[in-house]
């Protein structure tokens, strides 16, 4: 059995701070998840993650996007949503058309029949979320929600004092 970073900690808790056996656990969580994920989006619709990520973004917003506002919300690169865009305008999930105020700029949409294919897709991907979540109780819930939110607030504060130090 390979040991993941979090189970490497616990046998050594001498060598590393409760602040990094918690950073390690969420990254161990994090990377389960995640790969459950993946696997069963693979497997049961032939797609990636990315490619899902992006169909979801832009089911939030029927009357499209620029890719600009996409790579942002997905906090990936341009480049990195140019090739998803492209792949998904060519299988007829996506189209593409020129902004009406900036000829520069791209809007991307899903087509009907790609609205329809995520909103399949949606609709498991609830129910996996639902089933990898199965052993905690609505309590669990809405405590670890309100401490991943006190979690988020706090690295967000030190990611600004050091942005101030920069």
């Amino acid at each position: 059995m390979i040991l993941d970073s979090e189970t490497k900690a616990v046998e050594l808790p001498e060598d590393h701070g409760d602040e990094i056996r918690l950073w390690l656990r969420l990254l161990t969580c994090t990377t389960l998840i995640e790969g459950e994920v993946r696997g069963r989006l693979r497997e049961r619709f032939d797609v990636t993650l990315p490619r899902f990520d992006l169909m979801a973004q832009l089911d939030k917003v029927p009357d499209g996007m620029t890719l600009s506002d996409v790579s942002k919300r997905m906090m990936v690169s341009n480049g990195n949503v140019t090739g998803l865009v492209e792949r998904l305008v060519e299988s007829g999930h996506l189209d593409r058309r020129t902004s009406d105020t900036d000829r520069r700029v791209q809007v991307i949409r899903l087509t009907k029949a790609g609205r329809a294919e995520f909103r399949r897709m949606a609709a498991e991907h609830q129910l996996w979320i639902s089933d990898i979540f199965s052993d905690l109780s609505p309590k669990d819930v809405r405590e670890l929600m309100r401490l991943l939110a006190k979690t988020k607030g706090s690295a967000r504060k030190a990611a600004q004092k050091r942005a101030l130090q920069a």
